[in-house]
């Protein structure tokens, strides 16, 4: 039975076994899980009603993104709750925890800076991205790095806190600029760090007006009381609020700090707008913008939860837009129709677990401002498909030059070579293949090099040529357009060599010769090889970098992950009593030699490994990283 026959007949079998599990599902909420043929988690979702939700995954029509993920699952687990609130928990625990590649996924915890005030005897300022149960004030968060560290340098200028890290042993230049009480000094009253934390509490949550009249008035006074410079300093201060606060237009007449969402979808991507209000002034505003899988308020809602569960900075309320027209609500009915409009839907899961108020406006005011996020997220989203246009035009054009300038009619399919090796150690090769000028990964490959002993980059180079192309001829795949190496004259010419005079191709091979630096320099083609001129600021020698990054990149993380089960491999043969048979069967138990490591006496026996040798490699282990 060929390979194909084989996949078809696992997948039946696959479908069976769900079909038997389908027909078992309570009428009850809870979360179900996803899996694929390798039981790797997939997709994690909620529900009120779990038979009728997983239950509409393998019936009726789905679009192109849904239909991937239908086509990956292979089994299916799921866990009841007792309410949809601890499903909305639940969900976005687990997929924190599994990072499920169908999800929508805030995968980088850091996105969002936080302007913290420190709880120290004497506190200071910082811009951080932890957040961490340490009785800080955290403010935020801010759309960008940038954002917070522009607040946070005003804020440096305007209030006296310390600003290094360990205590000095005498006063620093801050402290004679005014930006410092210089506590490694002088003793600082309690009751001065109570102002000061206030003002800056006061700040950060939107009452600058209030601060810039304070400062305004001591401006006056120490203009009449001849401080010139002083007021000067406190001049600079008004005006940097006012730039950093020039952006805030719109405002409400309930000075309520509130975040408003919106989003809108196309083509198989979300894209999530947030407006930062606060103190009924709107100060920031945040794009978030990714592929999504499942259905679009479902998945809107997930990302929400994310947001929110590691926000320590929570606003007084959170606007959100209702749910289309035609999406089942998972828990519950959309809002009631009205001004404000009550938490409906998930929304409704969400303020119950957040503790504070989480409405779907249906009118006035409020629904403009739900309205004005989804428009900006709507436009968000058609700049980032334009961008993405204006880059595929910009590449497919650079390859079909790039083609010109070697002589190449047609320049449609390239294959790139790239061998690493740490002083002839673990050789391996990687290629990678570029598509009309974008990387095409599900044909790329990886070598491990057979026949070469020591760090001989030219017959690497030829190995693992003869192996591609070979393998090419003999399946009949499609032949690249340009091959490219990394390398000069040598590693062309060996490539050429290969190609023309042992497999009778005569395919242009062209080099990427890299500078001092490691950097893209000169391409070289021909047989004797030749440098072409390229301009360096072309398209076309982008693209050369692209692909030459690439491929070196790929390569390297082989050889990383070669280098390393080889260090593995060594550190257990060199234990008396572990052989081959043993060693595998060791890291396929437990993993890893960190676990081995970390295992007890008695978690050897499974494998018939005695209580004396597990004692022997345990202790060998632990010993070497003493």
């Amino acid at each position: 039975m060929d390979d194909f026959a084989k996949q078809l007949q696992e997948q039946e079998k696959a479908l069976e076994k769900i079909r038997n599990k389908l027909a078992l599902l309570p009428d009850l909420p809870g979360c179900y899980l996803m899996k694929n043929a390798d039981g790797k988690i997939i997709y994690v979702g909620k529900a009120k009603v779990l038979k009728n939700r997983v239950r509409s995954y393998f019936t009726g029509s789905h679009d192109g993104k849904t239909q991937r993920l239908v086509a990956d699952i292979r089994d299916f687990e799921y866990i009841v709750t007792g309410s949809n609130i601890e499903a909305l928990i639940l969900e976005c625990n687990l997929i924190k925890t599994h990072q499920p590649r169908y999800n929508v996924l805030l995968k980088d915890d850091k996105t969002f800076p936080y302007i913290k005030i420190t709880n120290e005897p004497h506190p200071r300022l910082e811009v951080t991205r932890r957040v961490l149960k340490d009785k800080a004030k955290y403010f935020g968060p801010y759309p960008n790095a940038y954002a917070a560290q522009q607040t946070k340098k005003l804020l440096d200028r305007m209030y006296p806190l310390r600003k290094c890290g360990v205590m000095p042993k005498e006063v620093c230049l801050y402290y004679h600029m005014g930006q410092c009480l210089a506590p490694c000094e002088k003793e600082v009253p309690q009751e001065e760090y109570d102002r000061i934390t206030q003002e800056i509490t006061s700040f950060l949550s939107g009452g600058h007006e209030e601060i810039k009249k304070e400062l305004q008035r001591k401006m006056q006074e120490a203009a009449e009381d001849l401080y010139f410079e002083r007021a000067k300093e406190l001049r600079d201060q008004i005006l940097n609020i006012e730039a950093i606060m020039e952006k805030q237009k719109i405002t409400t007449t309930d000075t309520k700090d509130r975040d408003v969402l919106g989003f809108a979808v196309d083509k198989g991507w979300m894209c999530v707008q947030i407006l930062y209000m606060r103190q009924g002034k709107m100060i920031q505003r945040h794009a978030s913008v990714f592929p999504f899988y499942g259905e679009a308020y479902n998945d809107f809602m997930s990302f929400v939860t994310q947001y929110y569960s590691d926000n320590p900075a929570l606003p007084k309320e959170i606007l959100l837009p209702d749910m289309p027209k035609g999406e089942e609500p998972e828990d519950g009915q959309a809002a009631d129709a009205g001004e404000s409009g009550d938490a409906g839907g998930g929304a409704s899961s969400l303020q119950e677990w957040l503790g504070i108020k989480v409405l779907v406006p249906q009118r006035g005011t409020k629904r403009q401002l739900v309205a004005m996020a989804e428009e900006n997220a709507k436009v968000s989203l058609d700049e980032k498909f334009r961008l993405i246009e204006r880059d595929e035009e910009r590449t497919s054009k650079a390859a079909a030059n790039l083609g010109q300038y070697i002589g190449i009619e047609s320049l449609h399919r390239i294959e790139a070579f790239d061998n690493s090796n740490i002083q002839g150690t673990n050789p391996v090769s990687a290629m990678v293949v570029f598509i009309d000028g974008k990387p095409d990964k599900k044909e790329y490959r990886k070598y491990k090099i057979r026949s070469v002993q020591g760090p001989d980059d030219y017959d690497t180079m030829r190995e693992v040529v003869r192996r591609r192309y070979e393998r090419a001829l003999k399946e009949n795949l499609e032949l690249p357009d340009l091959i490219v190496v990394d390398g000069g004259k040598g590693q062309i010419s060996a490539a050429i060599d290969v190609l023309q005079n042992e497999l009778g191709l005569f395919i242009p091979v062209c080099g990427l010769v890299k500078d001092v630096k490691h950097r893209t320099a000169q391409l070289m083609v021909g047989d004797p090889p030749e440098p072409i001129s390229l301009p360096r600021d072309s398209q076309e020698f982008y693209l050369l970098q692209r692909i030459q990054d690439e491929v070196h990149r790929f390569a390297i993380t082989f050889h990383r992950e070669q280098r390393g089960k080889s260090m593995v491999a060594s550190k257990l043969d060199a234990i008396p009593g572990i052989g081959e048979k043993r060693r595998k069967l060791l890291l396929k138990h437990f993993g890893s030699l960190k676990k081995i490591k970390e295992a007890r006496i008695e978690d050897f026996r499974p494998l018939s490994i005695g209580d004396k040798l597990a004692g022997q490699i345990i202790a060998a282990l632990q010993e070497e990283e003493s």
